[in-house]
């Protein structure tokens, strides 16, 4: 594929995108008409007043939170699959998530026993996503430690994959000796979510996840010579340990964040990935990089959508939407084309 069939594939998604971007704001309990859309984010004022604080409090922050964690989810999915030369690896392997999940566990589920700060802390709104930004930070900093004693990439994703199993064993735990009401609350949770933002912390959120892009962009050539083995990135000149080292603290700031704010979305990370290659037909990360951005922002969009239920006032759990209506499309374009790297 030249370079013009490229651009004329991201002219496409990019339109596709903003598309999906409308139609997501303008569905839900209430139906805005695009027109009036348009005129509320320019400043004007809607046909009906109270269109106004459902499209600039609710709506439009939900509709940036799935582009930020769609897109995110995504790039970390691709670095791991790149580094790992793993092709089901995602942005969970590290444990990262896992390490979230513990903190939110431990804020909610430890509540009942482990002091009245976590009961009083548990009312803010930014309680959930400290806890599991530091949880997230305490296994981020076992997997560094592990990194710099190992030389083995692939026993890097076994230390990871064991790390989230131990905190998936301390959360069930916990959960064993909560009561009910606890153990929904944190399921809840657990379900992920898109809505629950507030306009400050959409502003950090965007602020970590502009560090991850930037830091997944100096990492193009790296991520290249990787796909073709150590021994040959070592004859480019790559520092393999350094590199390394980079991936996985830019896979582990974004996939924390995300975490933290929206809660563990399954699917994305994972097949966004293989889509894109396919699409695209390109192992060069300078293509693949914005292209499962946009791909992953326009899935989770997508998703958003049909987890609204349109014109009904019930949301569906968004982690539940990403997997049945992508799992399939995965298996069906992998039966299509067995080759699933380019």
């Amino acid at each position: 594929m030249d370079n013009k069939s490229y651009t004329k594939h991201f002219i496409l998604l990019s339109v596709l995108l903003v598309i999906l971007f409308f139609v997501n704001i303008s569905l839900g309990s209430v139906s805005i008409p695009f027109k009036d859309i348009f005129y509320t984010l320019i400043g004007g004022i809607p046909a009906k007043e109270s269109w106004e604080p459902i499209l600039l409090n609710f709506r439009l922050p939900k509709a940036i939170t799935a582009i930020l964690v769609g897109s995110g989810l995504s790039i970390c999915g691709l670095l791991m699959q790149t580094l790992f030369r793993n092709p089901l690896a995602g942005p969970f392997v590290l444990g990262i998530s896992s390490g979230a999940s513990l903190g939110v566990a431990l804020l909610i589920l430890g509540s009942s026993y482990l002091g009245g700060f976590l009961t009083t802390s548990s009312i803010s709104n930014w309680s959930l996503p400290i806890a599991a930004s530091l949880g997230a930070f305490l296994v981020l900093s076992a997997v560094i430690i592990a990194a710099n004693k190992v030389r083995n990439t692939m026993s890097i994703l076994i230390i990871g994959l064991m790390f989230g199993s131990l905190t998936s064993a301390i959360i069930s735990v916990l959960a064993y000796f909560s009561e009910a009401a606890q153990i929904q609350q944190y399921l809840f949770w657990s379900f992920g979510s898109l809505g629950n933002l507030s306009w400050n912390e959409i502003f950090v959120f965007s602020l970590i996840y502009c560090i991850g892009i930037i830091g997944s962009i100096s990492v193009i050539k790296p991520l290249n010579s990787f796909l073709l083995g150590e021994n040959y990135a070592k004859s480019l000149g790559i520092n393999i340990k350094k590199n390394r080292i980079i991936i996985l603290l830019i896979t582990s700031l974004l996939t924390g964040v995300i975490t933290a704010f929206s809660g563990p979305i399954a699917f994305v990370g994972l097949a966004v990935p293989h889509i894109a290659r396919m699409f695209f037909t390109t192992s060069n990360h300078k293509i693949l990089i914005p292209a499962v951005a946009i791909f992953g922002a326009i899935i989770l969009l997508i998703c958003d959508v049909i987890a609204q239920l349109p014109t009904s006032e019930f949301t569906l759990p968004i982690n539940a939407i990403t997997s049945l209506f992508g799992a399939p499309v995965v298996i069906w374009l992998l039966i299509r084309k067995k080759k699933i790297f380019v």
